[in-house]
């Protein structure tokens, strides 16, 4: 169990109900954002939040409404609690992290058996998305209800956070307003020499992600090794993020395999150990985390643990968070990993139009902190 864990499992929780708010956004491909903020409320008045961050639409529409989830409880067997009704909902084949086995209570389920899912939904990732909704909405209320925030419930100081900015745009604009701007940038097959000159030029992009480990999704980027060995000839000194390992992209990607970085592919501390095993290469130098990937708070500050154990670099990673969730991993990031180069950049980067006024990196530690929220006094 990691110290983290260790710190935070004990904490008292009292549960009266939870609410859920649906979000939404429109953005630049005529695609709709949805992300579903669950407000899990204490008899004492206190609110906790949690974001669940699936992008299908689709698994936004069967958000359960009746959860018995009021009583007390710790933070641990309140978790428990979440892996049965997770349990509860319908086969996928899919096997999620759980620290409990869930068949011992399934009978003080409600009738019916409704669980945390009423089909399955559309991605396995879904799952772990809607559980860590409800786990971080916990963390938050059961520090909230403690009166502490996250730093003083595991013994670590919030300290200067240092951001990048993810995009597909043209990164000029930006530049322009900000001229210390960092970046993650997405190398796509219209990457040819002249561009990649250009972006290169601009000594402002920290990593490469070439989402070589994403399926089915609109962006995806088939391993070309040309593309690879363009790249990362130019940015010698970029974390190359999940970078395909094949007999094909080996050579190409030569030296900056000591670069690499797995992001996709991990939800837990045994997958780093899987990937190592895959690609028959060291666990990384770097990884990414995404909180809401590991679906339970166990799960990540596990993963987090090993990870700093062995001296692998971690930086955070959002998912276009809508609400509460952007915080919440700027909170994170703050504590485990300040100075890495993380993509969890205010909101108003997102946009895609540059404008003035916006928070210059790194972002400064709030000054009365409360729950798992960055923002001061939560």
């Amino acid at each position: 169990m990691s110290r983290a864990w260790e710190q935070l499992a004990a904490l008292p929780l009292d549960v009266s109900g939870y609410a859920v708010e649906r979000l939404e956004r429109a953005v630049s491909s005529g695609f709709v954002r949805v992300s579903t903020v669950v407000r899990l409320e204490g008899r004492d008045g206190a609110v906790g939040v949690g974001e669940d961050v699936t992008y299908d639409a689709e698994d936004h529409e069967d958000y359960p409404r009746g959860l018995p989830l009021a009583g007390s409880f710790t933070l641990a067997s309140f978790s428990a609690l979440l892996g049965e009704l997770e349990a509860a909902g319908p086969p996928t084949g899919f096997t999620a992290d759980s620290a409990v086995d869930p068949a011992e209570h399934l009978s003080a389920m409600s009738p019916g058996g409704a669980g945390l899912f009423s089909r399955p939904p559309l991605s396995d990732m879904s799952r772990q998305h809607r559980r860590w909704a409800f786990e971080s909405a916990a963390l938050d209320l059961a520090l909230r209800q403690s009166r502490l925030s996250l730093g003083a419930a595991v013994d670590l100081p919030y300290r200067p956070l240092r951001f990048v900015v993810s995009t597909r745009l043209d990164i000029r604009p930006w530049l322009a307003l900000y001229p210390e701007l960092e970046f993650k940038l997405d190398p796509t097959p219209d990457w040819d020499d002249e561009l990649v000159e250009r972006i290169a030029a601009t000594g402002a992009v920290r990593v490469v992600d070439f989402k070589g480990y994403y399926r089915g999704t609109p962006v995806d980027v088939e391993p070309d090794p040309a593309l690879y060995a363009r790249v990362v000839r130019r940015f010698p000194d970029a974390i190359v993020e999940d970078a395909a390992v094949t007999g094909a992209t080996c050579s190409a990607l030569g030296d900056s395999l000591e670069r690499l970085s797995w992001d996709a592919p991990i939800h837990s501390w045994a997958d780093v150990e899987l990937m190592a095993r895959v690609t028959a290469l060291d666990v990384p130098r770097y990884l990414n985390i995404k909180p809401s990937r590991f679906g339970t708070a166990q799960a990540l500050f596990d993963c987090i643990g090993r990870a700093q154990e062995r001296g692998i670099t971690l930086y955070g990673g959002g998912q276009f968070e809508l609400g509460p969730g952007r915080s919440q991993v700027q909170a994170l990031a703050s504590l485990f990993y300040a100075d890495a180069p993380n993509d969890v950049a205010p909101s108003g980067f997102n946009e895609l139009e540059p404008a003035p006024g916006l928070p210059h990196s790194p972002l400064s530690p709030p000054a009365r902190p409360l729950g798992l929220s960055f923002d001061a006094a939560g």
